[in-house]
């Protein structure tokens, strides 16, 4: 593969301010064990933190890999590597693969061998399977072990000294945790860097996320006694993904389907989006679809509306994670969502599935008969005098639809709070 040219790297720059970034990184100095093959490029990059950054490129493909917590691809350190290779000023081809870099490449051809194996309907070699099982299973069980050593001393030295640290110092630590095969604890430290400076309850926050993860640790050293559902959500916790291959041969279940709510969020470098089934016997499932910058999200679904579809399940406690398995044809829409609960009824629901899954931090609730708070201050109030915070409320817009009448409300309940999803206001399913 010859090198490419320097209009090639600015091209695939995901952004004007990332190359910007870039031009700076773009020199030998923050550079070390650079290299380059017919396909692969690679590099450390020193950054503010003890540890420098892993950066691999695959210029064929192209894809990128870098260990730093930019939610963007290609990040600022993927493309100074790159313009420091393209000028020839670093990363000499007929260097020794680095290992980080070769340990990319060679999960990346297993993933490329494994689809290609599924589309050609041949089997997969047990044995090299099991082996690679394994080793990611050492790999986890050792980062497992770090995180927790770790947590320890966060213990130990106190809450307070944890929110001095400055972003490099949780960075470090989720970049382990990536290394590890563990990206789902790693995302939920890197939030967590920003969540102890926005809140102003930071300290509760912290600490009930600490023992969390510290449950976690614990639960991860037991793993070979849990059952396949409390494994399944633990695995969900620490990032390991089900291929959909393996769901979409699950029985699946008939619709019609009932559409609770959907919910986008973006973080800058992946858009999720939630949408909340219920099928005619009760069963609560969550369909969630993911796109990197620049691509589209699956068309939402409209509160209310009535799915012809089949679904399978992903493995789990309930509610649980869910896929459509057939086209999907819209059958109408209803009036109501059904009764709700009132919100001690709504908390204790969560405590039971909170029991089941300590590792769910987000819960479907339908609160009946509830009220917006009329002064603006972004509580709702069920006839009982209970009272929960809103989260992500558009205020004005719920305050405008309800007009101070009790209604019924579909949204999220996370961490004590509630994101509003769907209101129903006169026999109609409204989004907020």
């Amino acid at each position: 593969m010859g090198r490419w040219s320097e209009e090639r790297v600015i091209n695939a720059a995901p952004d004007a301010s990332s190359l910007a970034a870039a031009r700076k990184l773009a020199r030998p100095g923050p550079w070390s064990d650079s290299g380059s093959n017919d396909t692969l490029v690679w590099g450390k990059c020193q950054g503010s933190g003890k540890t420098p950054y892993q950066v691999s490129v695959d210029v064929v493909a192209p894809a990128y890999r870098c260990s730093c917590p930019s939610r963007k691809f290609p990040c600022k350190h993927a493309l100074a590597l790159l313009l420091l290779w393209a000028r020839g000023e670093a990363a000499e081809a007929g260097t020794e693969t680095a290992d980080f870099a070769q340990e990319w490449a060679a999960q990346r051809a297993d993933r490329a061998t494994a689809k290609e194996r599924r589309d050609s309907g041949k089997p997969a070699d047990p044995e090299a399977q099991a082996k690679r099982l394994a080793a990611r299973l050492d790999l986890m069980d050792a980062g497992i072990a770090d995180f927790a050593l770790w947590l320890t001393d966060v213990i130990r030295t106190g809450l307070a000294a944890a929110r001095k640290q400055p972003y490099p110092w949780w960075d470090a630590v989720a970049a382990r945790l990536v290394d590890a095969q563990l990206p789902g604890l790693a995302e939920q430290v890197r939030q967590m860097a920003s969540d102890i400076h926005g809140r102003t309850d930071w300290a509760d926050h912290l600490l009930m996320n600490i023992g969390r993860w510290w449950a976690l640790t614990k639960a991860w050293s037991q793993k070979d006694g849990l059952a396949p559902g409390e494994f399944a959500d633990l695995k969900a916790a620490v990032g390991w993904a089900t291929p959909s291959a393996e769901v979409q041969d699950t029985e699946s279940m008939p619709g019609p389907w009932l559409v609770l709510g959907a919910h986008r969020s973006d973080d800058g470098r992946i858009q999720q989006q939630r949408t909340w089934l219920r099928s005619p016997e009760g069963t609560v499932v969550v369909v969630l679809d993911f796109a990197a910058q620049g691509q589209g999200l699956a068309t939402p679904q409209l509160s209310g509306a009535l799915l012809d579809a089949t679904v399978a399940r992903y493995p789990g406690s309930a509610p649980q994670r869910a896929m459509f398995t057939s086209a999907i044809a819209s059958r109408g829409v209803v009036t109501t969502l059904g009764s709700g609960d009132s919100i001690t009824e709504a908390l204790l629901h969560e405590s039971a599935a909170v029991a089941a899954s300590p590792w769910r931090v987000r819960h479907p609730v339908l609160l009946g008969n509830v009220t917006v708070s009329p002064d603006g201050s972004g509580w709702i109030l069920d006839s009982d005098g209970r009272a929960l915070p809103l989260v992500d409320a558009p205020l004005d817009s719920l305050l405008a639809l309800t007009g101070g009448h009790a209604v019924d409300i579909f949204g999220e309940l996370e961490d004590g709070h509630v994101r509003p999803l769907a209101v129903v206001v006169n026999e109609m399913v409204v989004t907020p």
